[in-house]
């Protein structure tokens, strides 16, 4: 019979205990602020339930199916969907070529490189309220400068597809810089020998770019990929600061504060609303992390 090693089993109790002493803190906290709230909001959203009222009612899952149903979810979910996938993309394609442009050693791009990154640590507060006034239509910049070249300004406020176009180019604005710095370090990590290989063989500007450059960027594509699209579907200061009430904008997170702390006061249907937002940004992630990541080339 194998006898058990006096030693070995004390040595694996003393690192169990000191695991559970450096991470049993972290464990509580993690189950009491995420988990325990999680677990809560999955039993709000089946209740028909004003938010601070005393009394609520079973409503099963009338919530979901209303947010999957409803004219006003249909509507939630185009918004969201506009707004990311035109967010994610123009960030990612625009930081990329100012992520090429800064990547020479000229007068001035530290300059450069600076002010393109400025905008992504400032207050989304602050910014909203700073394209507030250049969009404004009688008292903005913009608006100025288009009566001053005969044109009118459009209605950015009262129609809602302006409304959004407004939204999605400031956001593109805010976070053009974090996308243009993280591929500016991707750039900088090819290695030169790879692109004096590439020139020796006559390889153009274009056929280095898609061949060489590209390919070695996959990390930091699918890094950026990840983490935009996360931020974009969790946008919501510059939307509410811009547009109040919605009125075109409303993405699936300003809906649930809308829905919960707005004018519409419904915490059951707004749980609801966070319940699917969870499953949707995990399943994202998850395919990213099954199949995309797949295509990734870590040199």
């Amino acid at each position: 019979m194998p006898t058990t090693n006096p030693h070995r089993s004390r040595r694996r109790r003393r690192d169990a205990l000191v695991f559970l002493a450096f991470a049993g803190p972290n464990l509580l906290l993690i189950a009491a602020f995420i988990y325990y709230p999680l677990l809560s909001n999955l039993f709000y959203s089946t209740l028909n339930w004003r938010m601070g009222s005393t009394r609520a009612t079973n409503a099963g899952f009338d919530n979901y199916v209303r947010l999957f149903t409803s004219p006003a979810g249909a509507e939630m979910w185009r918004v969201t969907i506009t707004f990311t996938v035109v967010t994610v993309l123009a960030s990612m394609v625009l930081g990329l070529l100012v992520a090429l442009a800064l990547n020479h050693r000229v007068p001035g791009v530290t300059a450069g490189r600076t002010a393109i990154f400025a905008p992504y640590v400032l207050s989304g507060v602050g910014v909203g309220m700073v394209w507030n006034f250049i969009f404004d239509p009688q008292l903005g910049v913009l608006g100025h400068v288009l009566r001053t070249l005969g044109a009118r300004s459009p209605e950015w406020y009262l129609d809602g597809d302006l409304a959004l176009v407004m939204v999605m180019i400031v956001y593109v604005w805010k976070n053009l810089g974090f996308c243009a710095v993280v591929f500016l370090a991707g750039l900088q990590s090819i290695p030169k020998d790879l692109m004096e290989a590439a020139r020796i063989d006559r390889a153009g500007a274009l056929r280095r770019f898609f061949r060489v450059t590209l390919p070695l960027l996959s990390p930091t594509v699918f890094f950026l990929t990840v983490t935009t699209i996360l931020s974009s579907m969790q946008a919501f200061d510059i939307l509410k600061i811009m547009t109040p009430s919605g009125n075109g904008t409303n993405t699936i997170v300003f809906e649930l504060y809308l829905q919960g702390f707005g004018p519409y006061q419904n915490a059951g249907y707004a749980a609801a609303i966070s319940v699917v937002l969870f499953v949707v940004l995990f399943a994202i992630t998850a395919f990213q992390m099954r199949y995309v990541e797949k295509r990734v080339h870590y040199a």
